[in-house]
């Protein structure tokens, strides 16, 4: 049986990650912190994984992850209000296939999407 999905993504720079992920989503590390190349992020009741990825072309990335949510007006709101930068395509929109949704970039272009379902 299935429980659980984490997905992983890279990064080119632990740090620079790291802080925009607490500092701008709000989530917090866990377990090793100090494990060299590798960094594990959780909110609420979702974890991603990030492995490091130095040569990482940011222009050449394609990692994805949607996130579901109950509240994407609410999340919506405090990442703009912590002046957070919403994809210029992904603004908040009710999408043709019944979920709310909006979208951004990490520091290494891995898009995040938000949605709900209306």
């Amino acid at each position: 049986m299935l429980t659980a999905i984490h997905p992983k993504l890279p990064m080119r720079n632990k740090p620079a990650t790291r802080a925009f992920y607490l500092n701008q989503l709000g989530f917090k590390e866990f377990g090793n912190a100090d494990y060299d190349g590798y960094l594990m992020l959780e909110k609420d009741n979702i974890q991603i994984h990030f492995f490091e990825f130095k040569d990482l072309d940011p222009k050449e990335n394609y990692g994805q992850v949607y996130i579901r949510t109950n509240d994407i007006d609410g999340l919506y709101k405090a990442l703009l209000d912590n002046n957070a930068a919403i994809h210029p395509n992904g603004q908040l929109a009710i999408k043709p296939w019944g979920q709310k949704e909006f979208s951004m970039l990490d520091p290494d272009s891995n898009l995040l999407t938000f949605g709900q379902s209306v």
